[in-house]
């Protein structure tokens, strides 16, 4: 493990909020998600929990401020990775949109499953490197479906039996995950019997990823009611990991309905910041692939275009940052408890390379007494060299 009292400084930054003392956000809230219909939705699949929000001092003295809270995803519907969230809201309301007599009053899946039974034969697919598409399978395999999922040439064996195990058909496509999202979307036209379910938009596809996007709403309904719970306002920053950037869409969505709203930083590895590269572009551009971070859930060429507008407007500072920020999170987290892999562990590491920047304080306003929160996305996979994308 690497030593985690060595300062590890930002490879780049880009601000999105003005030279100024000020600390308040130039952007404005939107209207407030519904996050209330997905937390519904979920509660009703098996192994619901609400996942834990750690309070870690240790934390807080390293980064020098009041408190640091960590939203933790290691396990989350049976699963090691929120993944499960976008995937499922966005198999059903799909499912709802070709079966409008679905309705939303059922049980529990076993119901829910009778419910979907004349749109079988039907197969779901995706195009994944893990998470997502054992996701899917998942689901595919709760509700009677079969599953097709496309991983790209040099995923790794425990991913693709992971997904197997779920009772999916796994086809290997040589390339890189482009040409794996490519194969899936070749399977969108054939409706009858083929439903695809992408975190990644292309051109006329962009609906289902939004709503994989409102999914991962659940965490932030949970965390109001934790902090709630507590007697705790809403945190002052947001540090969030980004690939293409769904999650950190789903955060900025949660933030401009906080008040105060929250600063939000987006963390990408320095060898795979698209979203960084885009911004400064004011346009959304790829970065050379391929990408070899050991964040491997961030490993994403260009920012996904549903979420890109939403990232070009909320984000107040994007971090990048090397792989030996996210190792050294990844330690603290682990003296603290929690485990993460190193995708899971990147907001904190964020913070780790932002600590010492007395600018960053000031234009954050950060100060001793404030809250900030991380979300440590995933939990250890044991399947280093994977490239599992999108966060």
């Amino acid at each position: 493990m690497r030593d985690a009292t060595r300062p590890f400084a930002p490879t780049d930054l880009y601000w999105n909020i003005p030279l100024t003392a000020d600390p308040a956000p130039v952007n404005t809230p939107r209207e407030k998600p519904d996050t209330v219909a997905p937390l519904a939705f979920h509660r009703r699949l098996p192994d619901y929990a609400v996942t834990p929000l750690h309070d870690v001092p240790a934390l807080a003295r390293r980064l020098g401020v009041g408190q640091v809270l960590v939203k933790d995803e290691s396990r989350r519907l049976g699963l090691p990775a929120f993944k499960m969230l976008g995937a499922s809201w966005a198999v059903y309301r799909a499912l709802r949109e070709r079966l409008p007599t679905l309705g939303d009053d059922w049980d529990d899946v076993a119901e829910l499953q009778d419910r979907v039974a004349p749109l079988r034969p039907l197969t779901l697919v995706a195009a994944t490197d893990g998470n997502h598409g054992r996701a899917v399978a998942r689901m595919a395999r709760l509700l009677g479906f079969a599953a097709a999922i496309f991983v790209p040439a040099g995923t790794v064996q425990a991913r693709i039996d992971a997904i197997a195990g779920e009772g999916a058909s796994v086809d290997v496509v040589p390339g890189t995950y482009n040409d794996a999202v490519r194969r899936s979307a070749e399977m969108a036209g054939e409706r009858d019997h083929t439903l695809v379910i992408s975190d990644t938009a292309w051109p006329g596809y962009e609906t289902v990823p939004r709503w994989v996007i409102d999914g991962y709403g659940t965490i932030f309904a949970e965390v109001e009611t934790q902090l709630a719970e507590r007697g705790q306002p809403s945190p002052d920053l947001v540090a969030v990991q980004m690939g293409v950037g769904a999650l950190a869409a789903a955060t900025i969505a949660a933030a401009a309905t906080m008040r105060p709203r929250p600063h939000v930083i987006g963390v990408e590895p320095d060898t795979a910041a698209c979203v960084l590269a885009s911004l400064r572009a004011g346009r959304p551009v790829a970065v050379p692939e391929p990408n070899r971070s050991v964040m491997v859930g961030l490993n994403c060429d260009q920012p996904s275009p549903v979420a890109w507008p939403t990232l070009r407007s909320g984000l107040d500072l994007t971090v990048a940052i090397p792989d030996n920020a996210a190792l050294a999170a990844l330690g603290l987290l682990a003296k603290a408890g929690i485990e993460a892999g190193e995708t899971g562990a990147a907001g904190l590491a964020g913070l780790l390379a932002l600590r010492s920047s007395d600018e960053v304080r000031r234009r954050l306003g950060l100060t001793e007494a404030s809250c900030v929160l991380v979300i440590a996305t995933e939990g250890t996979t044991g399947a280093k060299g994977t490239k599992e994308r999108k966060e």
